[in-house]
């Protein structure tokens, strides 16, 4: 029996908080993870670079060359620290965005209300949940208003379950309805939750389509590697001899074959693209969506609140006694005044919905007498119903009133008026949906006695009339659909609304096919195979409910789109869920949204999907572009290395280790932080979306980087060959085939910034972070070609000036003859 903290009406000091944090521990399912520096140090420990490094250094040892060993020492602490600095920098990116997306709670502490994370929650806290969030711990019910739990999570059903006061509630349930104050018995590994589901947490998240792409590269181009060394080892092993000697050579070229740069690249562009994006107001729960939004091929939108103002207002009413439209503000008859009353008594005492704040805001301005006397609640029914109404029993004066409000289809259905009549009501709220107004109706009933009918419906009810609420579109609502359609998207407006008000706002904002509709009730009829048909040829879907609009997304899946879907309801977590990119809004969204939802907009505008869009099309463009880079790169050092072995020439293993090393040096942070670096290339969002199968490395492109690569190594050799044919020493040929190789890695990187755009138009983009890299190279290289203990390590000679410019043209050749071509397709497609 788990003794409570004694709780006042003010809640825990701050004493009771840290000594039931001591007692129960923390609100979290298992310990927080202390992976940290050793966990990365470890990781880089067991990666293949880093072990061929070693051998390589133990091979050195056992040679006797301590320089050359001390040297590879230092270069495999260059290469781990590199490695442990950008993962390291990628974790606290990833950090802060999960302080960012933390759950948050209200509980009463030290008198106040206050919002603390929900981890710091403790047993015996008062905690306030709301129609929309999830439960944060398992608790008591102590003051319930109109309040409904979803536990399908831990029974398997459906169907929301009411709760009293005294009624027990668990952790990781739904609130769908209404609002209470809870009482916290249980946190963390004790709830009920983390008892049955402990092993939640163990569960691995699935890799995404270009994750699996990556590892597949990476192991190939290993196995390529192992067959390379063993094949180098043999030969080196016949010629010389010497399995040591020959060990070393193998080791070099594995080395110079092993594309470790991609995996390091990749875990770094989506951790620092995330991290961009929540600087820009957009929270990716996970860095591996930030990959899928360029492919995005449809954008399932909400109306309200997501194209629409976020507050809305009343603006006429239809007085169902007078039978006449009535403009608000304005003198109101006293029978428009008992619609906006009952309308008032029907929502929730302290409203935390728009449209019900609006109506209390119309009330207390048109009868401030009346909208000041006390209405208690004697009972409620909450929001049931498809269309959905809700109905409230109040006391107010000396009089029992039952007022409903909804959808108007349902108040019609239980008022039941003359056809006549009905189809007046009917016509008006056409009129005033078509106006794109929100429109609700209203119903009074009065108690038969002293018992309540277990429904809503039963009650004996009167129409009373319409209430017609504003909600007009964001200024920026039409400019953002037209950068979706731009950007080659399909945009669907998904609603509860009614289809006049839907179509109305579609309108308004410029949505293509507004005048193509189908509501919730039609999507649920409609088989399977006929939805999949209809649904990419429509705009507009209202009076949607959970399960429309999960089969809409669900066929537009079937039909092979992308589709993100927006919303902020506790009616859009499926959906979302279900979405390629579920998208919820920050501020009005309902936790079960946000926890659906895997990117989450801070400022609830839609533009922000659009930078999300740009952002990840930006991300997987230049990801791409250092894998190029490294592909290309990695040739000419594999030829160089391999052809010369193979074809006999004099000077067969002009690399070691240490070349490879200072290689492995310059191009890993070009890799992975100059390239994430680079700005978006003009016109990508008028590019269409790519497909999310599309491979990273399609056959074009790699035959591209191949050719690239190719290029690159026909000039390096042919530097190597030259000298060598023109009688110069060993150290002076591994000189200028070496400087020519980095020249052409300078070269190379200037050339990959874009495939469409020359270099001249290239060289005006800023990238600071690139600038510094090529820098730092030709330093580097400086440095080894002038510096005599470098160039004794490096086993360099002086060579004259003449010379490195032979290499400069090689590389300039070798490196920048993808420029013709680059000009050849400009001039291509210009003629198109």
């Amino acid at each position: 029996m788990i003794q409570l903290p004694a709780v006042s009406p003010s809640g825990l000091s701050d004493a009771a908080v840290e000594a039931s944090r001591a007692a129960h521990g923390r609100n979290v399912l298992t310990a927080a993870s202390r992976s940290g520096l050793l966990a990365t140090l470890r990781e880089v420990a067991t990666e293949p670079m880093f072990l061929l490094l070693l051998a390589a250094c133990a091979v050195y040892i056992a040679l006797g060359e301590i320089a050359e060993a001390l040297t590879l020492g230092v270069a495999l602490l260059a290469v781990a620290g590199i490695s442990v600095y950008q993962q390291l920098r990628s974790d606290r990116a990833l950090s802060a965005l999960r302080e960012l997306t933390q759950p948050r709670a209200r509980v009463r502490r030290n008198g106040a209300v206050v919002t603390v994370p929900v981890e710091d929650l403790v047993v015996g806290d008062a905690v306030l949940v709301e129609e929309g969030s999830r439960l944060p711990a398992d608790g008591t019910v102590t003051e319930p208003s109109d309040f409904s739990v979803d536990e399908a999570i831990l029974t398997g059903e459906s169907v929301p379950v009411a709760k009293a006061a005294d009624e027990p509630v668990f952790a990781g349930t739904s609130a769908v309805a209404g609002r209470a104050w809870l009482t916290v018995t249980a946190v963390g590994a004790s709830t009920k939750l983390g008892l049955i589901g402990q092993s939640m947490q163990a569960i691995a998240t699935e890799k995404t389509p270009l994750q699996l792409q990556v590892s597949r590269f990476v192991l190939r181009m290993a196995w390529v590697g192992v067959g390379a060394f063993a094949l180098v080892w043999g030969v080196n092993y016949a010629h010389s001899g010497n399995w040591v000697t020959a060990l070393l050579f193998g080791l070099t070229l594995a080395m110079s074959i092993l594309p470790e740069e991609i995996p390091v690249a990749f875990s770094s562009f989506m951790a620092l693209g995330a991290a961009r994006l929540s600087r820009l107001g957009v929270l990716t729960k996970q860095p591996q969506t930030v990959e899928s939004l360029g492919s995005a091929t449809v954008i399932c939108t909400d109306k309200t609140g997501t194209l629409t103002q976020e507050g809305m207002a009343v603006c006429q009413l239809y007085d169902g006694a007078a039978a006449r439209l009535v403009p608000v503000p304005g003198p109101l008859p006293a029978s428009a005044v008992t619609v906006l009353a009952y309308a008032r008594w029907a929502s929730e005492t302290e409203p935390f919905d728009a449209m019900e704040k609006a109506i209390v805001a119309a009330f207390a301005a048109a009868a401030p007498t009346l909208a000041a006397v006390p209405a208690p609640m004697v009972h409620e029914y909450p929001l049931a119903g498809t269309p959905p109404m809700m109905t409230h029993v109040r006391r107010v004066g000396d009089e029992t009133l039952v007022a409903g409000k909804g959808a108007v289809e349902h108040i019609l259905a239980i008022c039941r008026l003359a056809p006549t009549q009905a189809d007046d009501v009917r016509g008006v709220t056409r009129e005033l949906s078509g106006q794109g107004y929100r429109v609700l109706g209203v119903a009074r009933a009065r108690p038969a006695g002293p018992d309540f009918p277990a429904a809503q419906d039963d009650f004996a009810w009167e129409f009373l009339g319409l209430v017609a609420l504003e909600n007009p579109p964001k200024a920026n609502a039409a400019a953002v659909i037209q950068a979706f359609l731009t950007a080659g998207m399909q945009v669907k407006m998904i609603t509860g609304d009614f289809p006049e008000t839907a179509q109305a706002i579609a309108r308004q904002v410029g949505l293509p096919g507004a005048d193509t509709l189908l509501t919730g009730q039609q999507v649920m009829d409609l088989p399977a195979a006929a939805l999949q048909q209809q649904a990419p040829g429509t705009a507009v879907f209202a009076r949607m409910f959970p399960e429309a609009k999960l089969k809409v997304v669900e066929a537009l899946k079937a039909r092979g789109e992308v589709v993100a879907m927006t919303g902020d309801g506790v009616n859009d977590g499926p959906a979302l869920k279900a979405a390629h990119i579920g998208v919820a809004m920050g501020r009005r969204g309902t936790e079960v949204a946000r926890q659906a939802a895997s990117l989450v907009l801070v400022d609830d505008d839609l533009a922000g999907m659009v930078t999300a869009i740009a952002q990840g099309r930006r991300i997987y463009q230049n990801f791409k572009k250092a894998v190029f880079y490294v592909v290309s790169i990695h040739i000419p050092i594999v030829l160089t290395v391999a052809v010369p072995l193979l074809a006999g020439w004099k000077f067969a293993n002009l690399f070691s280790p240490v070349h490879i090393i200072f290689l492995e040096l310059v191009m890993g942070p070009t890799c992975s932080i100059a390239f994430e670096n680079e700005p978006a290339e003009a016109g990508q969002m008028q590019e269409p979306p790519r497909p999310l199968s599309t491979t990273f490395l399609g056959r074009a492109e790699l035959g591209r980087s191949l050719v690239q690569g190719v290029g690159i190594a026909a000039a390096v050799l042919g530097v190597y060959y030259g000298f060598m044919q023109q009688g110069a020493p060993l150290p002076e040929v591994r000189t200028l085939t070496f400087a020519t190789l980095v020249l052409s890695n300078l070269g190379l990187t200037l050339v990959n910034r874009s495939f469409t755009q020359s270099v001249w138009q290239t060289l005006g983009v800023p990238n600071r972070i690139l600038w510094l890299m090529l820098g730092l190279t030709l330093c580097l290289l400086l440095a080894t070609l002038l510096v005599p203990a470098a160039q004794r390590l490096f086993g360099f000679a002086p060579v004259p000036v003449a010379a490195l410019g032979w290499c400069a043209g090689a590389a300039l050749l070798g490196a920048g003859w993808i420029e013709a071509y680059k000009a050849l397709r400009r001039g291509t497609k210009a003629k198109k």
